[in-house]
């Protein structure tokens, strides 16, 4: 993403995020936003500045270490930069005094920066220090229901990385210093990944070696398969919580006996701009970037032939293409790049777009002044080129999906 131009490093851990990485991310949030809201989600933002008195109360200030990166104000109250935010959500729905099982499960969600003072930040946007994350809290009237909100989130996650292109295999995972007492990861398999992960050749189980002792070859579930060691890289975490945060906080509605009762939660996580780099890494070529269909910065780039060159007549034609399709083509309405740098050769100009990823490149040449025009039409994602006339074009094109 840096050689491409796509974020430029600022700090370590910290970048800048350039204009497409930028589409790319708000189309991203998009789909989370669908994908949470069609499960009850309802979306708000919280203070990244949070009072370490909230995470004193569940001890967490120490138990988080150096982790946290912790700052004073000018009345030497402490706060620090969240990397999550059960304290502070967990406090705001305690203070509804009005809260009643009618309004339960409640689903509370933020995309927004997180902070965390990793030691080592490395391999780009995939371990930094400041980063993008959906995180969602829920709030349900028993274990039992609180269960099946987790199930419902989790659904909600395979649909989205389905929806992305995207094969992602959940874990069983170690709760760590969120805590409950269940947990799952959302790996996207790849070599570079920094977990280890046990998945079955038989069943469905799959897990984090963190989970299994050191010897375990065995499938647990199925008791036949044999465990096979992989690699991935994490881009979602969930957690069943029970009562460990709203019973600090006392975080309670009222029940259908009008009685208070303290509410079953479970937290959501999903690493937005992480996302972004782990799709990169494995669908990505050597020579090419290849992003999932719905997250390409922009979905079309029309290239004009260079000025001077025996089909500079086309140009005309190149520009007509780039606009007719945006507007002929709802869907594509500022999805069109045209490139104009009619200085550089075609060859020059289509490897920057092989570098940069549009699913589609079209190339405007000497095909486009014949009597019967034809475009050559270069399919990223797949590596196939096809000369078409401007109706097969716009048959193509008509098929993208977008958000």
């Amino acid at each position: 993403m840096q050689q491409a131009g796509l974020i430029h490093p600022s700090n370590p851990g910290c970048y800048y995020y350039l204009p497409a990485t930028v589409r790319s991310m708000e189309k991203l949030v998009r789909v989370i936003d669908q994908e949470m809201q069609a499960i009850g989600g309802q979306k708000l933002d919280m203070p990244s500045l949070c009072s370490a008195d909230l995470w004193r109360r569940t001890e967490r200030w120490e138990l988080m270490g150096k982790e946290l990166f912790r700052l004073q104000d000018r009345h030497s109250a402490d706060y620090c930069l969240s990397p999550t935010h059960e304290e502070a959500v967990t406090t705001l729905v305690a203070h509804q005094s009005t809260l009643s099982y009618r309004q339960l499960p409640l689903l509370l969600y933020q995309v927004t920066r997180k902070f965390r003072d990793e030691p080592k930040p490395k391999l780009g946007l995939l371990r930094g220090r400041e980063f993008y994350m959906k995180d969602m809290y829920s709030f349900d009237v028993s274990e039992e229901a609180a269960y099946g909100t987790y199930e419902s989130v989790c659904e909600a996650y395979t649909r989205l990385f389905s929806r992305l292109g995207l094969r992602c295999v959940q874990v069983q995972a170690d709760t760590g210093n969120i805590g409950g007492t269940l947990s799952h990861e959302f790996q996207l398999p790849a070599d570079i990944g920094e977990d280890k992960l046990l998945v079955c050749e038989s069943c469905s189980f799959s897990a984090n070696v963190e989970t299994l002792t050191s010897d375990q070859t065995n499938c647990p579930k199925c008791n036949i398969g044999t465990l096979e060691l992989s690699k991935g890289i994490e881009v979602g975490h969930t957690f069943y919580l029970g009562k460990k945060y709203s019973n600090i906080f006392n975080a309670a509605f009222s029940n259908t006996q009008n009685k208070p009762t303290i509410a079953e939660m479970g937290c959501y996580g999903l690493g937005v701009t992480r996302i972004l780099a782990a799709a990169i890494e494995v669908l990505s070529t050597d020579e090419e970037i290849r992003w999932p269909g719905l997250l390409a910065p922009y979905q079309v780039c029309v290239l004009p032939p260079k000025k001077g060159s025996k089909a500079d007549d086309a140009s005309a034609i190149a520009e007509d293409v780039a606009r007719g399709l945006s507007g002929t083509l709802a869907h594509l309405k500022g999805e069109v790049v045209l490139d104009d740098r009619i200085h550089m050769t075609i060859g020059k100009r289509l490897k920057d777009a092989k570098r940069l990823g549009y699913p589609y490149v079209i190339v405007v040449g000497q095909g486009a002044l014949e009597e019967q025009p034809k475009f050559e039409v270069i399919c990223q994602n797949t590596g196939e080129t096809m000369f078409l006339s401007k109706d097969g074009l716009l048959d193509l094109l008509r098929t993208v999906e977008t958000v």
